[in-house]
């Protein structure tokens, strides 16, 4: 059969095509499991090349023997089958053979099995704590705490209909907002639960994955080798938005974490003390509140100032408050990082599931059942108790937003002081 040199190109033509579509999809692919930066990772890897070779050998001797009794005992060459129903050596040997390789494997596999489960002697604890879809890392000793979601970036493009292109995101859907930072050269001990369902934290570079059940505490360690970045996933399919819950682990020189790790308590005392100003700024007239953010705040977490003698707080200031224009602006920015995924970037949501908040009953009612229902969550259904995790100001900013835009105009102005009574 002849084909036409049309035909031919368009051939060509296609393969090409389907070359470059292919081609990104196989961009990180690699035949062997990553050696990581932990010893548990490299002795992980090297019991799974020990046990590999041991395999390729047993392949090898099985199918060298089948092939050999093919070909050198083949009907063709009137070769007769051997007629017999016993042979007690031949048994002995199918059965101690095996056994001795298996033992062979096991008795490393255990040892690493052992120490992966080893604990003690750990200089530090981090509990982790999973949430749909969030996680949340408590510093036990040290007093520091956040939250770490999806990336902004990858927020938006992930969404249907969004401008921006998931390409054009790096690391989409592997990146967040607050990362979990860890010293080098230092056991770790991480005590990692649920909050409502069963989740797993998985960082492949560590060499193990952990389930996160609710009401139960699993404990493990890891000893990071390396200064780096070093990204996972949850591994549990935890809800409709499981695969946008990524985890990132910085590490960091000892020397290099205590400096991040002073910078967190000094942003947490700052935020307390932010939140004590704004509410001391209410009951002074003629003062102003700034929104300011504190980059140094593991939770990104934005606090209201005081700024006694700064410019009057104008029409839409309450006593000194927090001004409506501050409010919405970092409401939107809480919307954005922490109400979109469920409620859209238009309010719209995804009923029945997640209810649209334009025109919402919840939204333009009563301030204090919006505020009870951002705060407390609301049981049977999506809504999280959002009080644990935001601060004063972010709620009041982001409760704000939501009934004086996504289509709602109630005019109310909720103050870190109203949320604070509500809580």
């Amino acid at each position: 059969m002849r084909l036409s040199k049309r035909t031919v190109l368009m051939v060509g033509a296609l393969a090409a095509l389907l070359g470059g579509l292919v081609q990104p999809a196989f961009a990180d692919y690699a035949l062997n499991m990553p050696q990581g930066v932990t010893d548990t990772s490299r002795d992980i890897y090297g019991l799974h090349m020990t046990i590999l070779w041991i395999c390729v050998a047993i392949g090898i001797v099985v199918y060298g023997a089948m092939f050999y009794s093919i070909v050198k005992h083949r009907k063709s060459r009137g070769v007769q089958a051997a007629q017999f129903h016993h042979s007690t050596a031949l048994e002995i040997l199918w059965t101690v053979v095996p056994l001795v390789i298996l033992v062979a494997m096991a008795i490393p596999a255990t040892g690493v099995l052992v120490d992966m489960e080893d604990t003690s002697d750990a200089e530090m604890s981090v509990k982790v704590t999973g949430y749909q879809w969030k996680w949340h890392y408590e510093y036990v000793d040290e007093g520091v705490g956040f939250y770490s979601n999806l990336d902004a970036d990858s927020q938006e493009a992930r969404r249907l209909g969004a401008s921006r292109k998931p390409q054009s995101v790096e690391n989409y859907l592997l990146n967040v907002d607050n990362r979990l930072v860890l010293p080098t050269d230092t056991k770790v001990r991480l005590l990692i639960t649920s909050n409502d369902v069963i989740h797993a934290w998985w960082v492949p570079d560590l060499g193990w994955k952990k389930d996160a059940i609710p009401g139960y505490v699993n404990a493990t360690w890891t000893q990071i080798n390396e200064p780096g970045v070093y990204r996972g996933q949850c591994a549990e399919l935890c809800g409709r938005d499981h695969g946008y819950m990524p985890i990132v682990v910085e590490a960091k020189t000892p020397e290099d974490f205590k400096a991040w790790l002073a910078e967190q308590k000094g942003g947490a005392a700052n935020t307390a003390g932010g939140d004590a100003g704004a509410d001391a700024g209410q009951q002074t007239v003629g003062t102003d509140t700034e929104t300011v953010e504190d980059q140094s705040d593991p939770a990104g977490e934005t606090t209201a100032r005081a700024d006694t003698g700064a410019q009057g707080g104008g029409s839409d200031s309450a006593a000194g408050g927090m001004t409506k224009e501050a409010l919405m602006s970092q409401g939107q920015q809480v919307y954005s990082a922490r109400c979109v995924a469920c409620h859209q970037a238009d309010g719209q949501g995804m009923p029945p599931t997640f209810p649209a908040l334009t025109g919402s009953a919840v939204v333009t009612g009563p301030v204090d059942d919006h505020l009870d229902m951002v705060i407390n969550g609301s049981a049977g259904t999506a809504m999280q108790a959002f009080g644990p995790q935001l601060s004063d100001a972010e709620i009041a900013a982001v409760v704000t937003y939501q009934r004086n835009a996504l289509g709602n105009d109630t005019g109310d102005v909720v103050q870190p002081s109203d949320v604070q009574a509500a809580r």
